[in-house]
């Protein structure tokens, strides 16, 4: 029989009847593999960027029984009959095996009409993190099945990190699943042309996310303005709603760098402009805004009613997400009447789309002086999901679906000018270098909301995604005026200031609705929760403003690094720091461990070994690589100063006058 490897470049590539395997170096120690039908399809949409210049350490061996590929310290190993092996080209050990279901059907890879399944061996006692963002409050993913589809507040990154040094992106944007089971780990497409994988291998977790940004794009710089705090609630009905919080604070002598204008403020979805009746002069309210020093924000939906002018030209020259069967219209919102209207999706897929939607912001917004956008259900939030039945420019909804939140945001952020820094409520592979800030959706007001909250922004540090914010208080309700409701309040508050976006958002009680959808809700303001609250919240706010330098710094030391780390990222060699999912640090030298329990006082807290920890409050010292129990009381964060660490601070503003 014929060998089946051949050399082409740099590429080692399989063949064995129809299909083909290519395995080529792509980044440091890196490697991305691709397999399918009669030959290798170029120019699929994907996350990882053009593909890097040729490495000239590639080594690349071919056998009478196999194939070998070694690049850094990554090596691949192909046996005859196409299956694939990643170890370690140092020690030989074994990272990631492919595995068939079955000695006879099905294999590894199965390419079967569309639906595409890859199968990988598992291993005891391996850890997997990173894949997006998830409500199931788990931090490990290992023993998880989860669903490859954006949804609100469920958000598909497909880039995971494994405790075994490996990183593993599955750079495909269709509908599926990834099963990670005790007896294998399964990638499922519902639709795809042919599998496409990236891998590679380093020494530490964080390195591992370097080169993951390098293969898949850097994050620009956080603009100074956005590292403050971030005022929003459901919703501000008017300009001069909006500008009275904003005077309240200055007043108050509180800090606040963005306030932000949510939906409705519009005459129809998809207008992307002021409704002139409740906000009759936006420049005027901008540039009052910003003597403040205070950015404004404008939540923009990609969603166009029929009733909007801009949905005729839209539909006309394609800028709309087709259908396969039926009419162009994807979900329902109530119209001014609470009565359910169909409305349509703009396809963030396409370039000439993204473009019209730029002018429509521009000419809406941005010709007053707007610059900052919450680019909110830009999953796109349709219920239900039917993404067979939708065709994107890019593909078949099926097999592109999964792009569109980054898509949308590349639209905004490519046609912006200076700093940006956009909200948004999903996200995908590569969606950090279009400068988005991801929240975690729309939660439950309740304490095991905000400890899930927790580790799911450990899990989106994990996913590439630097920038993360949360609803501060929780989205569905709160009331102000509840005791227990405000111990959670600020307890959140006191997570929060430590994520790498400070933001209070929520649809507090008592809330009225129009149709399906909140049209207002109760106060949200700092100055909401009562006296001891207050002292509290703005207690944390006066620690995160000072600690704005730190934070900026921080991320500029370390590009492709989140600011929000899981213990393991800088202590990889503490076997305990891959199991803490309750603490963080914030930056490499601030260790938080948030209360996250209602009623508690004090917790304990897991100091990592390899440093000494000074206790923030009391200058008390700790050895690493041990346990402690300290108090808690309502109006403080347990947090840890890393070997005695001096930070760059602001130094403490002057006391402000009463009702500061």
């Amino acid at each position: 029989m014929p060998n089946p490897f051949h050399q082409n470049d740099d590429q080692l590539i399989w063949r064995s009847g129809h299909e083909v395997l290519a395995v080529e170096p792509w980044g440091a120690g890196s490697v991305r593999v691709r397999a399918g039908r009669h030959s290798i399809q170029a120019g699929l949409p994907g996350a990882l960027l053009e593909s890097p210049a040729p490495d000239p350490g590639v080594q690349i061996k071919i056998g009478p029984e196999g194939a070998v590929l070694t690049t850094g310290s990554l090596r691949i190993s192909v046996r005859g009959d196409g299956l694939l092996t990643a170890s370690r080209a140092d020690t030989g050990a074994e990272l990631l095996s492919e595995e068939p279901a079955h000695f006879w059907w099905p294999p590894a890879r199965l390419l079967d009409d569309g639906r595409l399944e890859q199968r990988f061996a598992a291993y005891p006692g391996e850890r997997l993190y990173g894949l997006g963002q998830h409500g199931h409050g788990r931090f490990d993913q290992k023993g998880m099945v989860l669903e490859l589809q954006q949804r609100n507040g469920e958000v598909t990154i497909p880039f995971v990190v494994s405790s075994r040094g490996y990183g593993l992106l599955w750079n495909n944007p269709a509908v599926g699943r990834v099963e990670l089971a005790v007896n294998g780990t399964r990638w499922v497409a519902d639709r795809a042309r042919q599998i496409d994988y990236w891998l590679t291998a380093a020494d530490t977790p964080a390195e591992i996310l370097r080169r993951y940004a390098a293969a898949t794009g850097f994050a620009p710089a956080l603009p100074a303005w956005a590292s403050g705090f971030w005022q929003s609630k459901l919703r501000y009905r008017d300009q001069e709603e909006l500008l009275a919080v904003a005077r309240e604070h200055h007043r108050r002598g509180l800090p606040l760098s963005v306030i932000v204008v949510d939906y409705l403020h519009w005459k129809e979805i998809g207008d992307w402009s002021f409704d002139p009746v409740a906000w009759p002069d936006p420049a005027a309210m901008v540039a009052e805004l910003r003597a403040l020093g205070v950015e404004p924000a404008v939540s923009v939906w990609p969603s166009v009613s029929p009733a909007s002018p801009n949905f005729a030209p839209m539909s006309a020259a394609g800028h709309l997400i087709g259908t396969a069967q039926g009419v162009e219209l994807h979900a329902s919102w109530p119209d001014s009447d609470g009565v359910p209207e169909g409305v349509a999706f703009y396809d963030a897929t396409s370039p000439e789309a993204r473009d019209y939607l730029a002018r429509r912001l521009h000419e809406g917004y941005g010709r007053h002086g707007i610059r900052s956008f919450w680019l909110d259900a830009c999953e796109p939030e349709m219920r239900p999901g039917h993404p067979r039945n939708l065709s994107y420019f890019a593909g078949p909804g099926s097999e592109v679906a999964n792009l569109y939140p980054r898509e949308h945001a590349r639209g905004v952020f490519e046609h912006s000018a200076g700093d940006v820094a956009n909200l948004v409520r999903s996200a995908w592979a590569g969606s950090q270098r279009y400068g988005v800030v991801l929240w975690s959706g729309d939660i439950p007001a309740t304490f095991p909301a905000l400890a899930a909250s927790v580790r799911s922004g450990l899990n989106v540090a994990m996913s590439g995604i630097p920038w993360w914010t949360t609803d501060i208080g929780g989205f569905h309700g709160g009331d102000p005026g509840d005791d227990d409701y405000r111990e959670l309040v600020v307890r959140w508050f006191q997570f929060g200031a430590f994520c790498p976006v400070f933001r209070l958002h929520g649809h507090r009680e008592p809330r009225t609705e129009r149709g399906f959808i909140g049209s207002e809700g109760g106060p949200n303001e700092v100055w909401s929760f009562g006296d001891e609250a207050y002292a509290a919240i703005t207690a944390v706010m006066r620690l995160r403003e000072r600690l704005r330098p730190y934070l900026h710094a921080a991320l500029a030391a370390a590009p492709g690094l989140p600011l929000m780390r899981p213990l393991l990222l800088e202590f990889p060699g503490d076997p305990a720091a891959w199991e803490i999912e309750d603490q963080f640090l914030f930056g490499p030298d601030l260790l938080v461990a948030p209360v996250l329990e209602a009623g508690a006082r004090e917790r304990r807290v897991y100091l990592p070994s390899g440093a000494t920890w000074t206790h923030a409050a009391t200058g008390e010292r700790f050895d690493g690589g041990s346990s402690t129990t300290v108090a808690a009381p309502l109006d403080a964060v347990p947090l840890f100063l890393r070997d005695g660490a001096d930070l760059p601070l602001f130094p403490e503003e002057l006391p402000c006058s009463d009702p500061c």
